[in-house]
């Protein structure tokens, strides 16, 4: 039985044109990236196994360390590649009838906030308390 987090190459064939590299530069290429598929598996390793970034068991796995797999991860946030990702694989659990939206958990951080507020007016104390070093 395979991984959870291995990405099927059905899944992988939607995903790839979505999640591409960007092309290298020709003048001072680089070292070569490790491929997308590898750091789509490595994100999906820590979000099946609640396992850290830094302690991803990567030479174990053949995956890309954890560090490389959290700056993909923002990559792809950072170029809005995410979203589409994700309505790819929603558009293929509705159509085999393997997504519930009965079940719909909406958390805080997803949600914008009530009548346009930008920001809480509670008073953090962990601010003041770390810009100080002097003893």
């Amino acid at each position: 039985m395979p991984f959870r987090w291995r990405v099927s190459d059905e899944l992988w064939a939607r995903l790839e044109p979505l999640l591409a590299d960007p092309p290298r530069r020709f003048r001072y290429p680089g070292r070569c990236r490790y491929p997308a598929r590898a750091c789509l598996e490595g994100i999906l390793y820590v979000l099946f196994t609640d396992t850290p970034w830094l302690e991803v068991p990567y030479r174990e796995l053949s995956l890309p360390s954890g560090e490389t797999c959290r700056r993909r991860l923002e990559e792809w946030s950072a170029r809005g590649l995410l979203p589409a990702a994700i309505a790819v694989l929603q558009k293929q659990l509705v159509g085999v009838d393997k997504l519930d939206w009965s079940r719909v958990i909406v958390d805080a951080s997803l949600v914008e906030a009530k009548k346009g507020a930008r920001r809480s007016r509670a008073r953090s104390w962990a601010g003041p308390a770390a810009a100080t070093t002097s003893s």
